[in-house]
């Protein structure tokens, strides 16, 4: 079979810095070249093409039709082979796996049970980063991503962890000194609001689960507020009111006996948790472990809810 004849990759990288910036100095400056050798560079892709790829013009550079109608492809290919690069660096490298999560979940649920992977697979060095911003697969740095949202990402590989669901929490303390039996007791407590930005309209706040119920509680949207779930649940453990908390962060402080949901009252949200990994970085060992893992572990959380749902009659 003939081999293919491909064009300069130098070449190839200037014209795709040069379109996107449409300015042969500022594709100097980022390629750490003179514009000289970036118009060498167009020259002889466009030698290679047979066609122009700029319309030089009073105002700057244009793209040529041919130039416009290539370039998308380009950018693909150019990000295509940065996740290679990244996939032979994490295949030399097995021990490393960079994973990304929100500050709640990551401290409230994974955290805790880290140490249990760990232990099974001693040689992956886990590199957590907890951010509430969406990451960008494209660099290659990040491994996989833990999501709370709608499951739909496109153009990832999207494995469902668990679902959600939002219930009163209160202080064992609280309750001594303020009871707590019906829903209309809220009145007399001090409501804790979860501000995280989840973007989640079928997640209540207070004022939308007491009009639900038909209860006047004075302002449903007054309190302290906190723009992270873990902050909310841990106001609720220090006794500074009750907070309508995710049940899977809260948790762990229920079975401790930390917090208290006296008036089991459950919402479904429509939001879940989510494994979310480009399809080259599935193939990484590394990778492949800790979503069978952290599968596990979730499958096992959802299964000890059951459990206690069915004891309690929720």
């Amino acid at each position: 079979m003939e081999r293919r004849r491909l064009p300069p990759l130098n070449a190839l990288r200037a014209f795709e810095a040069a379109a996107r910036h449409l300015n042969f100095s500022r594709a100097a400056d980022e390629l750490a070249v003179t514009p000289g050798a970036v118009s060498q560079q167009i020259q002889n892709l466009e030698d290679y093409v047979g066609a122009a790829l700029f319309k030089r013009t009073p105002k700057g550079l244009l793209l040529t039709d041919a130039a416009q109608t290539a370039l998308p492809a380009l950018r693909e290919a150019f990000d295509r082979l940065a996740e290679a690069a990244s996939l032979l660096t994490a295949a030399v490298d097995g021990r490393r796996l960079t994973v990304t999560v929100a500050p709640s979940f990551a401290a409230k649920w994974l955290v805790p049970r880290l140490g249990l992977f760990e232990a099974a697979h001693p040689q992956v060095d886990v590199w957590l980063s907890a951010g509430m911003e969406v990451v960008d697969f494209a660099s290659g740095e990040i491994d996989l991503a833990i999501r709370y949202g709608t499951g739909r990402y496109p153009g990832l590989e999207v494995v469902k962890l668990m679902s959600e669901t939002v219930i009163p929490v209160v202080s064992p303390e609280l309750l001594e000194t303020n009871p707590l039996n019906d829903p209309a007791d809220l009145a007399n407590h001090i409501l804790l609001h979860d501000g995280s930005p989840d973007a989640d309209d079928s997640c209540p706040d207070w004022a939308m689960w007491l009009a639900a119920r038909g209860i006047k509680v004075g302002d449903g949207a007054r309190g302290p507020r906190f723009n992270q779930s873990s902050l909310v649940i841990e106001a609720a453990v220090g006794g500074r009111g009750v907070a309508l908390a995710k049940r899977a962060l809260a948790q762990a402080d229920l079975d401790a006996g930390r917090l208290i949901a006296p008036l089991q009252i459950e919402t479904d949200v429509d939001f879940a948790y989510f494994v979310v990994h480009p399809k080259a970085k599935g193939r990484l060992p590394q990778v492949k472990a800790f979503v069978s893992w952290v599968t596990g572990e979730a499958a096992a959380h959802e299964a000890a809810l059951l459990s206690i749902d069915n004891g309690a009659g929720i």
